[in-house]
């Protein structure tokens, strides 16, 4: 068994950038959703929605990578304060942390120090979170689809 770690872990420092951060992620993800709205918006508009099951497919996978690309957008934000506080050597490195964190997959001891570490936790609350919009707006779009293939309401 060993000792416990007598070295205090910061919270008020982490605690605001990781409220500064979650607020940047709700950003970008609100961009992402304005345009995958836009973009299912135009393709019913212009008859493709509902139409055949490929065109339908191509839509879901459009929004599938604007969202997905929105991940990425938020994990390389979520890398800036790591890489900047110098727990990182360099961006890559912080990046691919933040991934680990963001996606709550955890396969590695945390790095950070004990000024830094509570950032991992609040970053993977803001994955989870964030993962969950997209859900539902995928959700929401394949709802859409089905809407238009089958003329109405699917309740």
């Amino acid at each position: 068994m060993t000792a416990p770690s007598h070295e205090s872990v910061a919270v008020i420092g982490p605690l605001a950038v990781g409220i500064a951060m979650t607020i940047l992620t709700v950003v970008i993800h609100a961009l992402a959703l304005r345009s995958i709205l836009g973009f299912v918006r135009y393709q019913r508009l212009h008859g493709r929605a509902g139409v055949t099951f490929w065109e339908d497919v191509i839509i879901v996978a459009g929004a599938v990578l604007v969202a997905f690309s929105a991940h990425l957008a938020e994990i390389a934000a979520w890398g800036f304060p790591f890489y900047r506080t110098g727990e990182f050597p360099d961006f890559a490195a912080a990046f691919y942390h933040s991934a680990i964190n963001y996606t709550t997959l955890g396969n590695e001891p945390p790095i950070a120090s004990a000024a830094w570490k509570f950032l991992g936790p609040l970053e993977a609350a803001d994955g989870m979170l964030m993962f969950g919009v997209t859900t539902a707006v995928i959700f929401a779009v394949i709802q859409r689809l089905m809407e238009a293939r089958l003329g109405g309401s699917i309740h």
